[in-house]
């Protein structure tokens, strides 16, 4: 769970019927919580009243648009709030189960339609006052076919015409309409206590309420859009800080970071240049080019690479490797696993073989002897090219004379692993990978720290992979095209969403769906199965076994989403594909079409018509930036810093993808308020250095920020 980020200064209190409240106070002691509810309140973050206070609706509905249920004719678009009067679940003759209910409000009846959905007989009772938006259409008499659905609880009391409904995260145990009546219950009192940190220019070039005025809109907005303002108000501060972060992170890199000012002598990498068997793209020469530069200037680089599944990023950090060995300096390439490592090691020895090279390979499962061997070449002066994973930043990794670095799957590492392998050296070149691509633009936003380089081509001759959807009725047709492509001695991944299955969710498990096909249709192949709660090393022994050869249908979750080059696997069968976000599948994808032969991408299952358009996006595109750049649209940023890596969300209420507007305000804020105030040690910028201080605490400890 995120550390609160809400969680400083300690406000004003205030005498209630219940005694003293302030902002720092553990929400289990305000009234209507006690110590389940703040249990179920923490596990969304919220510690604090200060926390309660910064939980925002994260979409509000309008009562004022309902239609009579009576008013709704087919082919109309409507919203209703309506009691479910009755409900149940229907078959179809294809084998498709239909969750149904019939609402009812004071002008009539109408019956609402989820196919697929039969779970939802076990979250919406008899009784049930809900709101409901979708499309109505004539099937047996008039149908509702919701696009969302809130449960409003059993009081129709509660809902009146006019009435702005915010909509909570929330959790199990705890409803959007609980958290909606304990923040409501509290606001009176709680506002009085918020002290405004942002300077008055700044709130009034942006055209922005103050802190306390945006609260008291997100929560009791009159309208819509007051509740847009409020919240607008919020996100802004979040990119605001994001930038100050960012840019006194640059200044002080600046300042502080000298390095090693390596001599371009296009001996090593000249020579690799001539070896390949291929021609770089233009985005490679790009990258290099600019790689180059960093490492010839006498700043540190500080770079990130990152690109689509397939775009060569590995080759650019072999060039980069090079340029810091032919002036005398050792290079590490630092993988999260030990195939990966491994994949590395044996690509770069295929590379360097005529140049008379070979890299060391640097693992926790070496013998004893090996690990000797790699540690005295290691703590030695000549060049080597150490490939590896964090075995690397063990006590006794020690390196001689370490120039350069590597970091792929930099998400993957958190951020005191990757400051462990800089400090092996004396200030040695940086560069971070990654294969989850988004936009330039976004990029050199969110890593405002890092300077980004993007490759967004692909080499030559990659094979593309044809990309379906299918219905659950033809699951027989699917799997028995599966068979045929193993019986051809081709090998095959089938992802899962879940490990098991579970009474909250029809959805189907890797383990139960492994025993089915093991005994069912793939009886006679060789099937393993794979995923999170299977010790790593094990993980490991099965992805060799699969990448070998030995192993013909991998039943796996998303553990499979970055892994190894497999060339022989031609089919990627995904089912439930409504359930993963669509980078997550663009790089499960990513995992077959490595070799010379036809390669599938399957998505199977029965799904709404939301996820039906969000699903044919990926369908129709292999562009993983273009797939990011939805993925970002429809699911939001998540956390950028990293919340294994440093505990802080980074946003919780601004979306940069979304605030595009919100974010070049808030980041020429930044600018204006660094310019002026580089130290942020003036009496009116007290307020952000307080509230940067105790929010971003362990970012400003990683980005060294003062």
């Amino acid at each position: 769970m995120p550390l609160p980020v809400h969680q400083h200064v300690m406000g004003a209190a205030t005498e209630t019927g219940g005694g003293k409240v302030y902002l720092d106070m553990p929400v289990n002691y305000l009234k209507g919580v006690g110590p389940v509810r703040a249990e179920s309140l923490r596990r969304l973050g919220i510690v604090t009243t200060r926390d309660l206070l910064f939980h925002i609706p994260h979409r509000y509905e309008d009562a004022s648009t309902i239609t009579p249920i009576a008013s709704l004719e087919p082919g109309m678009d409507g919203t209703i709030i309506g009691k479910v009067i009755s409900k149940g679940i229907i078959p179809t003759r294809r084998g498709l189960r239909i969750f149904q209910a019939v609402l009812q409000d004071g002008s009539g009846m109408i019956e609402a339609s989820w196919p697929g959905q039969p779970f939802l007989d076990r979250s919406i009772e008899k009784g049930d006052i809900m709101l409901l938006s979708g499309s109505v259409r004539f099937f047996h008499g008039r149908q509702l076919q919701p696009r969302e659905h809130i449960q409003l609880g059993k009081d129709e009391d509660d809902i009146r015409e006019g009435k702005v409904l915010a909509v909570y995260p929330a959790t199990e145990g705890l409803s959007f309409k609980v958290i909606r009546g304990i923040i409501d219950s509290h606001l009176d009192t709680l506002l009085p206590l918020l002290k405004e940190y942002l300077p008055a220019d700044v709130l009034r070039a942006a055209g922005l309420p103050s802190l306390r005025d945006a609260i008291r809109m997100v929560h009791r907005p009159a309208t819509i859009a007051e509740g847009t303002r409020g919240r607008a108000r919020l996100a802004f501060e979040e990119l605001l800080f994001i930038h100050i972060l960012h840019r006194r992170a640059n200044a002080l890199k600046r300042e502080r970071r000298s390095g090693i000012a390596f001599q371009n002598r296009r001996q090593l990498t000249s020579a690799l240049k001539d070896a390949l068997p291929f021609t770089l793209t233009n985005a490679q020469m790009v990258a290099i080019r600019e790689i180059v530069a960093d490492m010839t200037s006498d700043r540190r680089m500080h770079r990130l690479l990152q690109g689509d599944v397939g775009s060569g990023k590995t080759i650019v950090a072999l060039f980069a490797a090079l340029l810091a060995m032919e002036n005398g300096y050792q290079s590490a390439i630092m993988a999260p696993t030990e195939l990966l490592a491994e994949q590395h090691a044996r690509t770069f020895a295929k590379f360097l073989a005529p140049l008379g090279l070979e890299p060391l390979l640097v693992t926790g499962s070496l013998s004893s002897r090996a690990r000797r061997e790699a540690a005295n070449k290691l703590a030695g002066t000549e060049p080597v090219l150490a490939v590896g994973t964090h075995a690397l930043v063990q006590e006794g990794a020690l390196f001689g004379r370490l120039g350069f670095v590597t970091i792929d799957e930099q998400h993957r590492f958190g951020v005191e692993q990757r400051a462990a392998i800089s400090a092996k050296g004396a200030s040695p070149d940086v560069l971070l990978m990654s294969a989850t691509p988004i936009p330039r633009s976004l990029a050199l936003t969110i890593y405002g720290d890092l300077d980004v380089s993007t490759l967004d081509e692909r080499p030559a001759g990659r094979q593309p992979v044809t990309t379906v959807m299918r219905p659950e009725s033809a699951r027989e047709r699917v799997l028995q095209f599966v068979v045929r492509e193993t019986e051809k001695g081709r090998q095959a991944y089938v992802v899962y969403p879940v490990i098991e299955e579970s009474e909250k969710t029809d959805l189907k498990a890797a383990t139960t769906m492994y025993e089915q096909l093991s005994a069912g249709v793939f009886a006679g192949k060789v099937v393993a199965l794979i995923h999170g709660r299977i010790p790593a090393d094990e993980r490991e022994t099965i992805m060799r076994a699969f990448r070998d050869g030995k192993i013909d249908v991998l039943v796996s979750t998303t553990v499979i989403e970055v892994g190894i080059d497999v060339p022989n696997a031609t089919v990627m069968l995904v089912e439930h594909p409504e359930r993963f976000g669509l980078s997550q599948l663009h790089q499960l994808r990513g995992r077959v079409g490595r070799g010379a032969e036809a390669s599938y991408c399957i998505l199977l299952g029965n799904v709404g018509d939301e996820a039906a358009e969000r699903l044919r996006v990926f369908v129709e595109t292999d562009d993983g930036f273009e797939i990011a750049r939805a993925d970002l649209r429809l699911r939001g940023m998540g956390n950028l810093f990293g919340q294994e890596q440093s505990g802080e969300a980074t946003f919780r209420i601004a979306d940069p993808v979304r605030d595009e507007v919100l974010n070049i305000e808030a980041r020429t804020a930044a600018e204006k308020l660094l310019e002026e105030d580089p130290t942020l040690s003036t009496k009116e910028n007290a307020g952000i250095r307080k509230v940067l201080g105790a929010r971003y605490s362990r970012a400003l400890e990683l980005f060294r920020v003062g």
